[in-house]
């Protein structure tokens, strides 16, 4: 399945999923993590930053939390913003408390690939995604980016086409 995961597997976690624990959010609005945290707040998702170095602090109005251990249940996924080989012990912390947050998916953001944690996350019963990131996905499946030409490789001002009016991706 890695790296061609179907866009009914991306659409379905994305349609399913509300709370989003993003482990190395950062606090510099230049940082990748911090534009794509805003964006899936504006998209209605909720974030639950995770940075050691934040904790007790607020990102975009949202409290850091230091470790997935400190974070309140339920977590539907973990977002993974930091880099292959640290994505195996945040792995192992997120499995240590998968039961405990509900936890369904593990996702790895663009660049982060760990086939050893993956699998040991789909053994525990988790969907893995890796090498994506979720608001480029979303942006993607929801014809946001389409809008600016890049899913048709034709670049017009036409409206994106609309959750509600029956577009590819919908969150309930």
């Amino acid at each position: 399945m890695y790296p061609n995961y179907p866009d009914a597997l991306i659409a379905r976690i994305l349609r399913s999923v509300h709370r989003i624990a993003m482990i190395g959010t950062s606090p510099n609005p230049a940082r990748p993590s911090y534009f794509a945290m805003k964006y899936l707040l504006d998209k209605g998702f909720e974030i639950i930053p995770v940075n050691p170095g934040q904790a007790g602090k607020d990102i975009l109005g949202q409290k850091v939390y230091g470790r997935i251990a400190d974070l309140p249940a339920p977590i539907d996924m973990i977002d993974i913003f930091r880099n292959s080989a640290a994505a195996g012990p945040i792995t192992d912390e997120a499995l240590a408390e998968k039961d405990r947050l509900g936890l369904k998916v593990l996702w790895m953001q663009l660049g982060v690939i760990n086939e050893e944690a993956a699998k040991r996350a789909e053994a525990a019963g988790l969907t893995v995604i890796m090498n994506r990131c979720p608001k480029i996905e979303y942006g993607r499946l929801s014809g946001e980016i389409g809008w600016y030409g890049v899913n048709r490789r034709v670049i017009d001002n036409r409206k994106p086409f609309a959750f509600s009016q029956g577009g590819t991706l919908r969150r309930d």
